[in-house]
């Protein structure tokens, strides 16, 4: 049965990491030396031209990041976030809606972002990794599903419940176009990278590189009306007017 995106509201907002969050690719930061091979490797994944667990465990064996390496990732997620991500949440929050991070990215340093964002982190979904003693890289959870293509969707499937409510997802790449089926609304995000294939497959997209610009595409207009009786929310909704003139 072909899927019908239905419009807001929505009651949980998933969003991903990765050049959508934040304008760094968590991986690509972690490379070293093996920057322009973890790139390619990166790339054809969110292209859709290779699978994800074909590229995954390679790229995680070239780097092998420290709890350190992660550490300083989560950092730079932070220090590199799109302008307007915490306004954003705690719109979204104010409204009831649930928030989640659904990332193909590892999960201590997904959760810097997420935390900077005001994000429980029992609502962070992501890829966890080992390590040793010392700290040092002992590999990645390999029963996780957001380490191989269509891993989101299974994953989406899963958490959906009658408390949720529709689900919308904002992401850039080839696995968040992949979870389109278990949502309401599938947001092509591509501020920072745009990807034409995913744009192609979206129910609507973004290319303004400011979190503020998805406002009206998550929200009703009912629910933005309620948030303009509410001074905190003030300087949100004028940049979401000023990224749509």
């Amino acid at each position: 049965m072909q899927r019908t995106p239905t419009p807001p509201p929505y009651g949980t907002i998933v969003f991903d990491c990765d050049s959508t969050l934040s304008t760094i690719e968590g991986i690509e930061f972690l490379a070293r030396d093996h920057q322009e091979q973890i790139q390619a490797l990166t790339r054809r994944a969110m292209d859709g031209e290779l699978p994800l667990e074909e590229v995954f465990g390679a790229r995680l064996e070239l780097v092998r990041p420290s709890a350190a390496d992660l550490e300083r990732a989560g950092q730079a997620y932070v220090e590199t976030a799109l302008p307007h991500g915490p306004e954003l949440c705690t719109a979204l929050r104010t409204l009831g809606k649930k928030v989640w991070v659904l990332s193909g990215g590892l999960r201590p340093a997904v959760l810097h972002m997420a935390r900077a964002l005001g994000i429980d982190d029992t609502d962070v979904h992501a890829v966890g990794v080992r390590f040793d003693a010392a700290g040092g890289y002992a590999g990645f959870d390999t029963d996780s599903p957001l380490a191989r293509s269509g891993g989101k969707l299974d994953l989406l499937r899963s958490l959906a419940r009658d408390d949720t409510g529709p689900i919308a997802l904002v992401g850039d790449g080839a696995t968040d176009l992949e979870a389109a089926p278990a949502c309401a609304r599938f947001v092509a995000f591509g501020g920072v990278e745009r990807r034409e294939e995913v744009f192609a497959g979206a129910d609507t997209c973004c290319a303004i590189p400011d979190l503020a610009a998805l406002l009206p595409l998550l929200t009703s207009a009912a629910e933005r009306d309620q948030l303009s009786s509410l001074p905190a929310h003030a300087g949100l909704l004028e940049a979401s007017i000023a990224c749509h003139p």
